[in-house]
């Protein structure tokens, strides 16, 4: 039997705008897989911490807030510290199309933007 896929979403910073986050999180459990939600309004360092507690094996970040370029670093940073770079990242949002090869060099495996087809987002972090 296949290990399911453990997923960790979640959204850093001062961002409440969370529903395309919980549409993720519905469409990757109806795919198969398991999601921690990590909710919103929270830290790089608890973000690390969860994903490390939960052994995930992808960590999904959510920006609505412009502020992908300032809370990524820091949080693909405390993975390298805490020996878990292996982690699948990507991240989601409102993300201008000019930073999303700045993302990639910093370790984000893929940047899915508004109007990103579900299907394909769930096929990329679970299939």
């Amino acid at each position: 039997m296949e290990k399911r896929k453990r997923v960790l979403l979640a959204k850093p910073g001062l961002d409440a705008h969370d529903m395309g986050i919980k549409l993720i999180a519905r469409a990757l459990k109806d795919a198969g897989a398991e999601v921690v939600y990590g909710g919103i309004y929270v830290t790089p360092e608890e973000i690390t911490k969860t994903a490390v507690e939960e052994d995930v094996d992808i960590l999904g970040l959510s920006f609505h807030s412009s502020t992908h370029l300032v809370e990524a670093p820091k949080i693909m940073k405390l993975l390298r510290e805490k020996g878990r770079d292996d982690l699948t990242v990507v991240v989601g949002g409102c993300i201008p199309l000019e930073d999303v090869s700045d993302l990639k060099k910093m370790g984000v495996q893929e940047v899915f933007g508004s109007g990103s087809p579900l299907d394909d987002i769930v096929d990329f972090m679970i299939k």
